[in-house]
This record gives structure tokens, C-alpha cells and sequence, in this order.
């Protein structure tokens, strides 16, 4: 109990660590969410700093991710028992990905989770891994939007677990990837809400980045970041 514990807080609060925000005060010596969408995504680094930038945080937000999973991995740090490690690998991945969107570093205001819940699947199921990050690319490839590709892609991660479980997914061994099927996809959406309602009305913006230095500061208008 004792190591579920330590486990659950050690990836809630990696999960959290906000390195969006971080690269902002070293870069810009300023608060990133001053700036283009408001949000300490890698998104928005991209469309602030520059693409590079943004290629950095989105590699250290899915380490957060594996970091997690890594820590509840048998033999991990921690030495959880063989038979518990389904289950805790999926709670630590899980913690990550809240921790991420509501870090305790910036008063909860975190992110959507996309970038560390694929540092999650990397660990927790390479093949879910290549069916999301395939989708995400053929979608952005053509719509150029995140938002819709990021949504795509947790989708497809959800119907590619059920299409290729080699067992039930319901099964003892299967279960926790199916809880997390479920829940991920299903929270990474919820926090696209408003990005959905953009796409709907037809003024969600196609994503560019930053060529040199920083954009204007951050508007009402401007669209919420979506990583």
C-alpha cells in the first residue's frame, strides 16, 4: 500500500511540473501565459518561441510520462510485486496525465494532457503508441489544427486497445489499459471543449509557428493551447 502510494504522489507530481512555463522565464524571461494562447503547452511554446522550442517541451512533457510509468515498473525503484504492476503502471500514468492538467505548481491551471499521456502509452503500450501517433499525423498533415488531430488521436488509441486487445478487455490482464482507454481519451477531450465549440463554429485557428522571437501578448481572442 505503502509503495501505491508513493507511486501515485511521485507521478502527480512530475505530472505537474510545468516545463512550459519553465522555458518560458528562461527564454523570454517572462510568463509564457502572457503570451499567444495563454497556455504553458507545448503548442503554444511553438507558437511563441519557435518551433525547437516547442519540440523541447513536448519531449519533456511525454518524459514526465515515462518517468511515471518507469517509477512503477517492476524492478523499479519502488519494487512493486509482479502482480500489481499492471494496475500501478496504470495508475502512475494516469496521476501523470492529471498532474499535467492540473499541476499544483501553477494553482491547478495546467495543460490538456496530450504530450504526457504519450509519454504514458509509450510505456504502457507500444502499439497503441504507433496507432495514435499515426493518426494524429495524417490528421494534422491535412488540417493542420491540433486540437482536432490531439482528439483524433486519443480516439484512435481507445478504438485501436478494444480492435487489438489479444485478450477480452475485460479480462483480469487487461482491464487497467481498458479503464485507461476509456478515462484518457474521454478527459483528453473534455479539456478540447472549447476547442470543439471553435471547430464547430469554424474559427478554431490551423496551427503556425513562431518564426523568431516571441508573438503578441496573450488575448481573450486567442485560442486556448492544446497540449
Amino acid at each position: 500500500m505503502l509503495s501505491v502510494l508513493l507511486v501515485i504522489v511521485f507521478a502527480f507530481a512530475v505530472g505537474g511540473i510545468p516545463f512550459g512555463y519553465l522555458t518560458g522565464r528562461l527564454v523570454l524571461k517572462d510568463d509564457i501565459r502572457r503570451f499567444g494562447s495563454g497556455n504553458t503547452g507545448a503548442t503554444n511554446v511553438a507558437r511563441t518561441l519557435g518551433w525547437k522550442w516547442g519540440l523541447i517541451v513536448l519531449l519533456l512533457d511525454a518524459a514526465k510520462g515515462i518517468a511515471a510509468v518507469w517509477v512503477a515498473s517492476p524492478p523499479g525503484p519502488l519494487f512493486p510485486v509482479a502482480d500489481s504492476a499492471p494496475l500501478l503502471r496504470v495508475l502512475a500514468g494516469v496521476f501523470a496525465i492529471v498532474g499535467h492538467m492540473y499541476p499544483i505548481w501553477l494553482k491547478l491551471r495546467g495543460g490538456k494532457g496530450v504530450a504526457t499521456a504519450l509519454g504514458v502509452i509509450v510505456m504502457l503500450s507500444p502499439p497503441g503508441t504507433l496507432t495514435a501517433t499515426v493518426a494524429f499525423a495524417v490528421s494534422f498533415a491535412v488540417s493542420r489544427v491540433v486540437s482536432l488531430s490531439s482528439m483524433i488521436s486519443a480516439t484512435a488509441f481507445a478504438v485501436g486497445h478494444f480492435a487489438t486487445a489479444k485478450k477480452a478487455p475485460l479480462d483480469a490482464t487487461q482491464l487497467p489499459l481498458t479503464v485507461f482507454a476509456i478515462l484518457i481519451p474521454s478527459m483528453i477531450i473534455w479539456k478540447h471543449r472549447t476547442n470543439i465549440q471553435r471547430l464547430l463554429n469554424g474559427t478554431e485557428k490551423k496551427f503556425r509557428s513562431a518564426a523568431t522571437g516571441c508573438q503578441d501578448s496573450a488575448s481573450e481572442e486567442t485560442p486556448v493551447d492544446d497540449t
